[in-house]
This record gives C-alpha cells, sequence and structure tokens, in this order.
C-alpha cells in the first residue's frame, strides 16, 4: 500500500491557502494485511526491513520514519526496481494517525535509539498498534517500564535483544552444553569498534548464570586483564577482538580434560536478520503484554 501525504492549494487574488495534509491510499492495498511502519527506515537495518517487509506474505509497508533522505521515497532509498510511492518522513505521530484511520492491524519497528525507544512505543500504543523493538543497548529499566505500559493498556510489544535466528540457537545449545562442561570462555569479533562486550556476549553470559555451575574454578579469581572480562558471579569471560575485515562472529568454547566443544556463529551481511524480523511482526500482531526474546517464538 502507498500512503502520500498530499496538499491541496486554494488560489485567489491576494494569497494562496494551504490546507491541511490529507492521506492517499492506494486501492490496490488489502484490509487484511498487517500495516507495517518501520521506525529507523533510512539505516542499513531498516533498509533491509523494507525490503523483507515489501516481499513478506500478508504484511505491507505503511510508513517509513527517518530523521535522514526526509522527503525522498523509501523505495529508491532502497535502491528497488520501482518507487513505493512511500516518501520518508521525520514524523512517527503522522505515520501513526494516518494509519489508524484505516482501522488495521499495525506494528511499528524500532530500530531507533535506546533514548527515544519508550516514547516511541508509547505513541505506538496510544494509537492502538503493537511494536517490535530491536534496539541491542536498549537498557533494562526501560524495558520493565515499557513492559508495564504495555500490560497496562493490553498491547503487544516484542523486545528482540537479537532478531538472528542462528544467534537464539548458539544461545540455546549452549546452555544445553554448560550442564556438561565446568570450563567456557566466550570469544567474539566484530569489524568496527562497538561498546564491548557486545549484547549477544552479555546475552550468553547471562543465560549461562545461575545454572547451578561455576565456570573456570582454576582462575575465576584472575584479574589479568588478558584473561578477558568476567560477566557476573559464575565465571564466564568473554574476549573481544576488533579488527578490519572480521565478520561479525561470536564463539563459545567449552572444555574439559580432552575435550574441547565450540560453538560458533558468523554473520555477515544485515539480511540474515530478516526471517526474524517476519516471524516477530507475525508474533506480535498477537500479543497482549510485553515479551522479551525472540526465542520465546522459536
Amino acid at each position: 500500500m502507498a500512503v502520500l501525504s498530499c496538499q491541496t492549494y486554494f488560489i485567489n487574488s491576494k494569497k494562496i491557502i494551504k490546507t491541511k495534509p490529507f492521506i492517499c491510499c492506494s486501492s490496490l492495498s488489502s484490509q487484511n494485511n498487517v500495516k507495517v511502519i518501520i521506525n529507523g527506515a533510512a539505516k542499513e537495518i531498516g533498509r533491509a526491513a523494507v525490503i523483507a517487509v515489501t516481499k513478506a506474505r500478508g504484511m505491507e509497508l505503511a510508513g517509513a520514519v527517518d530523521s535522514n533522505f526526509i522527503g525522498q521515497d523509501i523505495g529508491q532509498v532502497c535502491d528497488m526496481e520501482e518507487p513505493l510511492e512511500i516518501p520518508i518522513i521525520n514524523d512517527l505521530t503522522m505515520v501513526l494517525g494516518s494509519i489508524s484511520q484505516l482501522k488495521a492491524t499495525g506494528v511499528v519497528i524500532d530500530f531507533t535509539d535506546p533514548s527515544t525507544v519508550y516514547d516511541n512505543v508509547k505513541q505506538a500504543t496510544a494509537f492502538g498498534m503493537n511494536s517490535v523493538v530491536y534496539v541491542p543497548k536498549i537498557k533494562q529499566e526501560t524495558v520493565m517500564a515499557l513492559s508495564m505500559l504495555c500490560e497496562k493498556a493490553s498491547t503487544g510489544c516484542l523486545v528482540a535483544p537479537t532478531l538472528s535466528i542462528g544467534s537464539i540457537l548458539l544461545q540455546q545449545a549452549a546452555i544445553s552444553a554448560s550442564f556438561h562442561y565446568n570450563n567456557v570462555e566466550i570469544v567474539e569479533s566484530r569489524a568496527n569498534p562497538l561498546d564491548f562486550p557486545t549484547q549477544d556476549a552479555v546475552q550468553i553470559a547471562n543465560n549461562l548464570s545461575n545454572l547451578g555451575q561455576l565456570y573456570n574454578r582454576d582462575d575465576i579469581s584472575s584479574d589479568i586483564p588478558a584473561r578477558g572480562q568476567v560477566l557476573g558471579e559464575d565465571g564466564v569471560r568473554v574476549h573481544s577482538l576488533v579488527l578490519p575485515g572480521l565478520p561479525s562472529s561470536t564463539s563459545v568454547y567449552f572444555s574439559r580434560p580432552g575435550e574441547v566443544y565450540t560453538l560458533k556463529h558468523d554473520i555477515t551481511d544485515v539480511q540474515c536478520l530478516m526471517p526474524g524480523l517476519i516471524l516477530a511482526i507475525r508474533k506480535v500482531v498477537r500479543l497482549k503484554n510485553l515479551v522479551y526474546g525472540l526465542e520465546k517464538f522459536l
């Protein structure tokens, strides 16, 4: 569906009067499709999401919000063969208001910033729309506040620390392995400097904590920087590499005398997150509260 912001001008002998914008909706739109608004549409992951949503069955792009490329057609920004006739605007409320007039199921995808997530979800909730939040640096206090908001409004929200199905499968395999090994270390690599350890490494370490295991007993008290950072109180160590040209990679090494068991997951392109995103959209429309983690639906 194409949602266009149109303006009408009346001309008299003295001045031009500009009326308020109204919304033009394509007649080809299906009322049963989930209307998807992407907040952060001009980012790399946002552009990939635009393409994925337009190809997905049962959903359609209904709005593109970003502070960059304002006014440009999102299809052209994504280098699609044909324009989508959906301009990028920097006003989430305007898009929400336009889509709410259709009285259709709507989902807002949030790829923005931890400082704006709460207000974005609050706005979506006010218009009766559910949200999928993929903001890796989101704070737990923000998640708790969102949970209370969604519970009160009976509105669904999925907060996903990762949209990578492979990463989730690695985490689940690591939990299973942790009951059989007493030594574990996480090694991650990224091509560009980020906040380390990354959210993926922290999530794995958190999953391995509080399982009744104490890892790396021989040097759990070691404070030598080269031994990596200990996350939590169970002795899980994390080593972070930053080298240009490396793929985004996360490895978990388990060992005991005579044996090493390695789990590894590489991400070479943001496209790998799209199956998880489409799954998240399909699941969040049925929620009436907040769910943390896409793994709840695998």
